[in-house]
């Protein structure tokens, strides 16, 4: 691999019995007392065109002792073909260490011969980790001489981050083989650039629990080991010394580690892996890389963590909030995720990996679909080569730009095959070109794939996978950890009793805890699910019949957000209306954004990475933006922090709740005496702006079909019918978009949408 490890620690070769154990190298990430100076380099990465971009990329599943993980290999994948792909890295500039490979010696090799050895001050370089992290027991200085004495101050905690040789037989207490974050600090600290990205996807605290919910979580549930290996903290120092500590600048008696760190979570809050549709994948890495395949053009870090908050809360049914450990920058400067601008002027959804039958057939990534709309992805649907096309006369009024149909579908790969079309018969396919989506096909019969804890009895889990199979929404049951899932059934826990409302008395509480409940995929409570303690899991199962619909519809209503590929250019700003009118979020087409993308306008978005926060009673609007070249036709549906379903209701909403072309309107109308106020309890909520090219023909029948009263005028109104909405408005889009039957046949049992016809822009938002 190049330099020899040993020639690199030799430069220090200091023992361990020689030094004492400063508070230098006690410093632990989660203290945030490696961090970085400021960043005053504004787009400085795009200034030098020759700078190398050099990776190291992590992922481990297969920990001993039947320990393992299910996604991180996936999470591997999904960085290497977005660097490569949208980032421009080469190939043989990407090193991968997965699985036996993963060593901590290998890993620590790799950091110093793939990196420091290579990489220059103009160089870009990025790390990324995905496996167990852990906790590991640091003794003082007094504690090793005189191990004896109870008076000593107890063992400090560092996080580590597991290789697959760090979990180790032992007896007595645990020890370990980590690589301590305080090492990869101090690696970091020794490369000779500073635009440096690290990608943590892990977490450390262990809860003793390999799952929360039906997610895995990537806490290693072995106890904090009572101290590093010998060899760990032998290179440790060498390192440090090898840095030559007088010459770099501190930060207290730490040394300044430069660039970014992104972390899954924050302190205490675990990272998870969840299991979809033919694959598992960390939800941080999958939202992270998802949201940079379609954004143009570059990303400010803080846009790019906060729209990975939206998804994965969005997702977990609970608000998380990935982290930046970093020194925050000034009001002049900014910081570009990964350093870079994406390679490629438009963003995608995915890229041909390989290639096959003389160019006519081919296999895409898709890492660039939002994940539950991927899980879905049906043959016939269509994408557009964007890319490497030499072959064709781009110089042509009308360029014909070849297609790809999907065949069939496995995790997050699809086999393709080239269209027929006048103008590309002779093209062939090739490896790296990039695709965006043109139709998207989608099946009619989803239904709500739901887990039963494990913690459950056989017989509890047997009769309620009994009761879910004569319900039409469920369409699958698991036990939890098993399978793919969109919620859980479990009983109240003690540990639960925060999550009841303060509507829950002490009486209440006695008399429901141990009762069944749902629960979103990270077990969180969902308000008004929880039965007594005394009924039977059949019985709770008919009890939550309407609030799995919802959530049916929930799930339905997520799969048509296609901010990143629709061609319709829309915006939309949400809105907080008190004494002025401030501008919470901003969600605009990506493909027709005419400025840089912005999830919260400047003064707000600045130094956070959590998802927005509306305080009960708050008074919000929509403005609505049409900057394409037709009418469009507006919907607002959404589902409240009790997760009750909501939509805008207008009734002359056929005629007046349109844009025209160049111009914009508020939801609610200013015209309108309704005002928009947020409601209780806190939690999350979700607001879903669809546009269409044609009417909302179904959707105001179903709409209608609830009874509402025409003569209240416009208002936001509970659905008692939230499923039958839903999927009206699929049908509506279905309809809206036209799609021949040459394209995707003539099969009734699937809806097909044409990006030229709708575009769908969802705000998660947390009500406090």
């Amino acid at each position: 691999m190049g330099t020899e490890r040993r020639t690199f620690l030799k430069k220090a070769a200091l023992t361990l019995l020689t030094l004492g154990f400063g508070e230098t190298l006690q410093t632990s990430l989660g203290q945030q007392r490696w961090l970085s100076p400021k960043l005053n380099r504004y787009f400085q990465a795009m200034a030098d065109p020759n700078a190398r971009k050099l990776a190291l990329l992590v992922g481990i599943n297969k920990y001993p002792r039947g320990v393992t993980l299910n996604g991180c290999l996936t999470d591997v994948e999904l960085q290497r073909e977005l660097l490569i792909h949208r980032f421009g890295f080469q190939p043989k500039d990407i090193l991968t260490l997965t699985d036996q490979q993963a060593t901590r010696e290998n890993i620590e090799t790799a950091f110093v011969n793939h990196l420091i050895d290579q990489a220059k001050a103009t160089d870009v370089v990025v790390f990324h980790f995905s496996g167990y992290g852990s906790q590991v027991k640091i003794p003082s200085d007094r504690e090793e001489i005189f191990p004896r004495n109870t008076a000593i101050k107890p063992k400090k905690i560092l996080n580590s981050l597991v290789p697959v040789d760090g979990i180790l037989q032992t007896k007595g207490e645990p020890a370990t083989n980590d690589l301590l974050e305080a090492t990869l600090m101090l690696l970091v600290q020794s490369l000779a650039t500073d635009k440096v990205t690290l990608i943590l996807d892990t977490s450390y605290i262990s809860t003793n629990q390999t799952l929360q919910g039906n997610l895995r979580v990537r806490a290693c549930p072995n106890l904090p080991a009572s101290r590093p290996s010998p060899e760990e903290i032998a290179f440790q120092k060498q390192v440090f010394f090898n840095l030559n500590p007088s010459e770099k600048k501190l930060v207290g008696n730490t040394i300044a580690t430069p660039g970014m760190i992104l972390c899954a979570g924050g302190h205490g809050e675990p990272a998870v892996e969840a299991q979809l549709d033919g694959f598992s994948t960390g939800l941080f890495t999958y939202a992270l890389t998802q949201y940079l395949w379609q954004v143009t053009p570059a990303s400010n870090i803080y846009v790019t963590l906060a729209h990975s908050a939206q998804t994965m809360s969005q997702i977990q049914g609970k608000q998380h909030y990935p982290q930046l450990i970093g020194t925050k920058p000034s009001t002049q400067e900014s910081w570009l995720t990964y350093n870079l601008q994406p390679q490629k002027l438009l963003g995608a959804q995915g890229v041909i990996s390989d290639v096959s039958d003389l160019g006519k057939t081919a296999q895409l990534h898709l890492g660039g679909l939002p994940v539950i709309v991927l899980e879905y992805y049906s043959p016939n649907s269509r994408f557009q080569l964007l890319s490497s096309l030499p072959q064709l006369n781009l110089a042509a009024a009308s360029p014909v730009l070849p297609q790809v149909q999907v065949k069939d579908m496995d995790g997050i790969t699809a086999k393709v095959r080239l269209v027929e079309q006048q103008g590309t018969e002779n093209y062939q396919l090739q490896i790296g070109q990039t695709v965006q989506e043109l139709v998207r096909v989608l099946p009619r019969n989803i239904g709500l794939a739901v887990a039963v804890e494990s913690s459950m009895s056989r017989i509890e889990r047997v009769d309620a996978t009994s009761a879910f199979a004569s319900i039409a929404s469920v369409s699958s049951t698991v036990v939890a950890g098993e399978g793919k899932a969109d919620c859980l059934l479990g009983r109240v826990k003690s540990t639960d009793s925060n999550q009841l409302g303060t509507k829950a008395t002490a009486e209440k509480e006695a008399t429901i805890l141990g009762g069944y409940g749902l629960f979103s995929i990270a077990r969180e409570l969902i308000p008004d699910t929880v039965g007594v303690n005394t009924e039977a899991v059949k019985s709770a199962v008919k009890r939550v019949l309407p609030q799995l619909e919802a959530l049916l519809a929930a799930k339905l209503l997520s799969l048509s957000v296609n901010e990143g590929s629709s061609n319709l250019g829309i915006k939309v700003n949400l809105e907080r209306i008190d004494t002025q009118i401030t501008t919470v979020m901003v969600k605009e087409t990506l493909r027709r954004q005419k400025k840089s993308d912005l999830l919260l306008p400047e003064s707000s978005y600045r130094g956070k990475t959590e998802i927005p926060r509306l305080t009960i009673g708050s008074e919000v609007q929509c403005r609505c933006e049409n900057t394409s070249d037709q009418p469009c036709y507006v919907m607002l549906i959404g589902f409240d922090s009790s997760k009750n379903a909501v939509a805008l209701y207008s009734p002359t909403q056929l005629q007046d709740m349109v844009v025209a072309p160049g111009d914009s309107i508020t939801i609610p109308s200013s015209s309108s005496s309704f005002a928009w106020t947020i409601s209780g309890p806190s939690g999350l909520a979700q607001v879903q702006v669809i546009f269409s090219t044609a009417p909302f023909k179904k959707t105001l029948a179903a709409l209608e079909a609830t009874g509402i009263s025409k003569a209240k005028g416009e208002r936001i109104i509970d659905l008692p019918n939230p499923l039958e909405v839903v999927r009206a408005l699929l049908e509506d889009l279905h309809f809206a978009s036209a799609v021949p039957s040459e394209v995707v046949g003539t099969a009734a049992d699937i809806y097909a949408l044409d990006v030229n016809a709708w575009a769908s822009l969802n705000f998660v938002y947390q009500v406090i």
